[in-house]
């Protein structure tokens, strides 16, 4: 488990980029166009936070941090990319990952009322996947 005092580093550039763990509890926004590296950016606090112990909710909807309980593979633009960075211990790891599954099939089941669903959530169960209907519907 790493040193909870020291910066999360997210990013280097001419300097490095990073969060102090106690200072993590406040309001943040990550924003940007397609491709400038929201869900990588996204990726490595939850890495970092869950290295020190710190639970992580990430609702991910598309399914794009879906590969975080697997250490990634050896791949040479990944090696390059850590020898431009400097980071001579880079070792790819895996992370503690526990889905959540509206239709509970593929991960685990979120359980709630009806009435604490609302209706923009429970119209979109209910248009997809047809088997609810006379669940949800009584």
């Amino acid at each position: 488990m790493a040193d909870k005092s020291l910066p999360l580093v997210i990013a280097r550039g001419k300097s490095e980029i990073g969060i102090l763990p106690k200072m993590a509890n406040r309001d943040g926004l990550i924003a940007g166009a397609t491709g400038t590296g929201k869900t990588v950016t996204l990726r490595v606090m939850a890495e970092h936070f869950s290295g020190i112990g710190v639970p992580v909710f990430m609702a991910d909807v598309k399914g794009d941090l879906s590969g975080l309980p697997y250490p990634g593979g050896e791949h040479p633009k990944v090696a390059e990319r850590a020898k431009k960075l400097g980071l001579s211990t880079f070792s790819p790891q895996g992370y503690p990952v526990a889905f959540w599954d509206v239709f509970g099939e593929q991960g685990h089941p979120v359980r709630t009322t009806v009435s604490e669903t609302g209706p923009l959530l429970l119209s979109r169960i209910l248009n997809l996947n047809s088997e609810l209907r006379p669940l949800l519907c009584v």
